[in-house]
């Protein structure tokens, strides 16, 4: 009998692991902190890109790709960049090895590295790429005539992170960053807005994860931005996560590496910057927002597999019956285009007909990888000419439909994949929704951020105090919301006026 997953109830951050590990997802590399993505993971992963890529292009952007090794004049350019990922940089400082005899292994040799071959310029693994693509960007832009550029980059980063969680916080990850550079300062805060815009209805369209809206705090902005804006999500206990930043980083880079264009009044003219960027932590964040104690849930506009059919047989003849059955049905599936989204992908279906697998395994098997919905067909399905459906989103017979014609089938579960994506998002709105509190009081504070979930709380804006409270109670400011009220009040902390609550809560 297969191991049972840890309810999230006993042991959150053991149910967290135990559905990534039964779900196929990734697993622990060779190397510390790093992660191995499994198929299913990066199918999921490959699913987000294909949806994101498309919303990018659809707003101008185009992609490029740009170095990993950046050299490190480069990060100390801009100061406040090399001063916030200082900590975390990987850094190369020399380009070979030698093989020498080994001192603790008679006639055996090791690997050292070759004194000789010491860099002249030390190279940072790139933890952003800021640096090196305005470097390159001097090249590119001249005139008001070169603007805007809007590229984006599909690539891997390095984090030395002390800490680390698969998906959610590791060394090395997988992201897509825009870089873009503008004639003036509206351009570029517009494009800020319009990319959280898009990470917004990414997140809440196609990943059924309810988001927040707004602008963070200085305490929490990006290293080397005017200011950042982002979206934050609530996960199942109580725990905020960004989910997606967008930075309006003004002259800030173009300064640095002298990147100026002839305007229309034919003056010299520094470019205006942003850069924004989503990562593999949006898979922690799908499991943390939909899974349960049964395994990973997966919404249907991002699940590499729509619907998997399982026969049901015993006999050879039973098999090829039933095997017709399915076959059947499975084309007729795919005939079908989801209206409103993914039109321009078909419905994936798999017919589950491997014989050295009982039918419970495979049913366990495709609950714990989240497969939006099941179908069961059977010798006696067959002869009612019909099947069962099973959607994932509801666990056990309730989540069942016995049954269903097999005529009508294929219509029934195009309805059941649309009804699967918006319950989720209600559902976790719902959760948000129910988390959500306004405190007053300092004790009320402290007690609300013990029990989890989003405080709206009054802030006096200083660094000092946002500070203080990260120290005391682990919980920072998530966000100043976009839709926040004007309201007079006090801070929590020190009772100095506040002109309106900001969202605290403990993050990862």
């Amino acid at each position: 009998m297969a191991e049972k997953i840890t309810t999230r109830a006993a042991d959150y951050p053991q149910w967290y692991q135990d559905v990534v590990r039964h779900a196929g997802l990734a697993e622990d590399s060779g190397v510390r902190g790093c992660m191995v993505i499994k198929p299913h993971g990066y199918a999921i992963w490959e699913k987000m890109q294909r949806g994101l890529d498309r919303l990018f292009k659809d707003t101008g952007h185009v992609n490029a790709y740009f170095p990993l090794f950046i050299p490190k004049s480069f990060l100390a350019k801009e100061e406040e960049m090399a001063e916030g990922f200082a900590k975390e940089c990987a850094v190369v400082t020399h380009h070979r090895l030698m093989s020498v005899d080994d001192p603790k292994r008679p006639g055996k040799k090791t690997v050292v590295v070759d004194p000789a071959a010491k860099l002249e310029e030390e190279l940072i693994v790139r933890p952003t790429s800021e640096t090196i693509i305005w470097h390159t960007y001097k090249n590119w832009i001249q005139s008001w005539r070169d603007l805007p550029v809007l590229v984006n980059q599909w690539a891997n980063v390095v984090r030395w992170e002390m800490r680390t969680r698969v998906f959610l916080r590791t060394a090395e990850f997988l992201w897509q960053e825009g870089h873009t550079a503008h004639a003036t300062e509206q351009e570029a805060k517009d494009e800020a807005k319009q990319m959280l815009e898009v990470y917004r209805q990414f997140a809440e369209d196609w990943m059924a994860m309810p988001v927040l809206t707004g602008m963070k705090s200085d305490g929490q902005k990006f290293a080397g931005a005017i200011y950042t804006l982002c979206i934050e999500a609530m996960m199942q206990d109580g725990k905020a996560l960004q989910a997606g930043t967008s930075h309006f980083l003004g002259q800030n880079f173009a300064r640095a590496f002298d990147v100026q264009f002839t305007n229309k009044e034919n003056k010299l003219e520094y470019a205006w910057a942003t850069s924004w960027g989503v990562s593999t932590r949006l898979i922690g964040g799908l499991i943390m927002t939909h899974s349960d104690d049964a395994g990973l849930v997966i919404p249907p506009r991002i699940s590499p597999l729509h619907v998997v059919i399982v026969p049901i047989f015993k006999t050879d003849e039973e098999r090829s019956q039933v095997l017709e059955a399915a076959n059947k049905l499975a084309a007729s599936v795919r005939d079908i285009p989801l209206r409103d989204w993914l039109n321009y992908e078909p419905v994936t279906v798999r017919i589950d007909d491997r014989d050295n697998v009982q039918s419970g395994a495979k049913f366990f098997e495709w609950e714990t990888k989240g497969i939006p919905i099941r179908v069961e067909i059977g010798p006696k399905d067959l002869a009612k000419n019909a099947c069962v459906l099973a959607r994932r989103d509801v666990v056990g017979k309730a989540g069942k439909e016995f049954g269903v014609p097999l005529d009508g089938a294929a219509k029934r579960i195009h309805d059941l994949l649309l009804d699967i994506q918006k319950a989720l998002y209600d559902r976790a709105r719902t959760f948000r929704e129910q988390r959500t509190r306004r405190v007053d009081s300092w004790d009320a504070f402290k007690q609300g951020i013990e029990e989890g979930g989003f405080l709206l709380a009054h802030w006096d804006g200083t660094r000092e105090t946002e500070d203080k409270i990260a120290a005391e109670t682990k919980a920072t400011i998530r966000c100043i919301p976009f839709e926040r009220e004007k309201e007079a009040g006090t801070c929590v902390l020190t009772g100095k006026p506040s002109e309106g609550r900001v969202v605290f809560a403990q993050a990862y």
